[in-house]
């Protein structure tokens, strides 16, 4: 069997195309993308059994892989959120999976096109499901991080702050462990929920549930007062609320 990969994220592409060459011997990565363009100049010569396709590309929906051009076989989503699951499902698409990947789900999914009797997905009416999508923005739920030789999940939830130190951006997460992480601060933001998450300054975004109180300092700026860890620690952290900010950052802890 030849799977094709579409992943816009570098780390989480190769650890699927490791996983799957390491378990699964008779897969055969004919093929990898990680954008929209990518992906339909692919596929005009490739023809996968398996598609592996994340929903949110860096340059569009991967619905829009769909309208351009046909992807033979099976799809499996794979994504960070969880709000394409059931529509996914009901379009008769092989299988969905959440980010970071598991190989207990990777393996069912596999199972799932080897016994399909079905030759392709029915892409039609994944289209019409998925990109009609009407639910809430679906924001980031985890990031994967490199920690040592390791390669680990980190949830937003249990995020305290993302900021940057010298030439590095790094999550600090509630249990008190500092991350280099390789995403810029301008695309975190955007990816977060800005009812939990607030960028207080050009280098800090913090979360909502981690801000235990706050201190007036001089020059109408404010200092925030974390919960969970002792940011004594980490020297490189500044958790003042810039001059230009202070009123919307009051107002969201409001809300």
């Amino acid at each position: 069997m030849k799977a094709f990969l579409i992943e816009d994220e570098a780390m989480a592409r190769n650890m699927l195309a490791r996983t799957i060459t390491e378990h699964f011997p008779d897969i055969e990565i004919a093929g990898t993308a990680g954008t929209v363009r990518e992906a339909v100049e692919w596929l005009k010569t490739g023809r996968p059994d398996i598609t592996f396709m994340d929903v949110e590309l860096s340059d569009g929906k991967s619905f829009e892989i769909l309208k351009k051009t046909q992807i033979p076989g099976h799809i499996i989503m794979t994504t960070a959120y969880d709000n394409y699951a059931v529509k996914a499902f009901e379009t008769g698409c092989i299988d969905y999976l959440l980010k970071p990947i598991e190989l207990p789900a990777l393996q069912r999914a596999v199972e799932r096109c080897r016994m399909s009797a079905a030759t392709s997905t029915n892409v039609d009416r994944l289209i019409a499901a998925l990109s009609g999508q009407t639910a809430a923005p679906a924001w980031k739920e985890r990031y994967l991080v490199h920690f040592n030789d390791h390669i680990v999940p980190v949830k937003t939830a249990d995020v305290v702050c993302f900021y940057s130190e010298a030439k590095d951006n790094h999550v600090l997460t509630r249990d008190g462990i500092c991350y280099v992480i390789d995403a810029s601060l301008d695309g975190i933001a955007a990816e977060l929920d800005p009812e939990v998450f607030f960028r207080i300054s050009r280098s800090c975004i913090i979360a909502k549930e981690s801000v235990e109180s706050v201190t007036k300092l001089l020059g109408g700026r404010l200092q925030v007062n974390a919960r969970d860890v002792d940011l004594r620690r980490f020297s490189g952290l500044d958790l003042t609320v810039s001059r230009a900010r202070t009123d919307d950052f009051l107002a969201w802890l409001e809300k």
